[in-house]
């Protein structure tokens, strides 16, 4: 079973690549304005996930930067998401607000739909 999802992933990663989305083209002020609404945005995913690269895509294509942590490897990314979100379980976007609370959004199609908020 590794085997077979190493392989999907890989296929999943290629064609990530080859049709990558572009990016919008903005004002410098429009973008670090939007730069700035998003940093209190973190995702919590693995690369090679289809619904963290569908996630991955639309934050590209709408021209955000959003800080993505990859909870694999040697951090305490996957350790954080279960204690703080609840769940190991990708994507998840970490939403801080004005008094440093925490908000953890599941589901790719609710992230972006949270998202659109800030692409406009």
């Amino acid at each position: 079973m590794f085997i077979i999802r190493w392989v999907l992933g890989r296929i999943i990663l290629f064609f990530n690549f080859i049709f990558s989305p572009s990016s919008p083209k903005r004002e410098l002020s429009v973008q670090n304005d939007i730069d700035e609404k998003t940093q209190i945005l973190s995702l919590y995913q693995l690369p090679a996930c289809p619904f963290c690269v569908k996630v991955r895509r639309d934050i590209k294509r709408n021209g955000l930067n959003i800080e993505l942590r990859n909870i694999n490897g040697k951090n305490d990314y996957r350790e954080e998401l279960i204690r703080e979100g609840g769940k190991r379980s990708v994507p998840c976007l970490k939403i801080a607000d004005e008094n440093g609370q925490f908000q953890w959004l599941y589901e790719s199609n609710d992230i972006i739909s949270y998202l659109q908020k800030f692409a406009h």
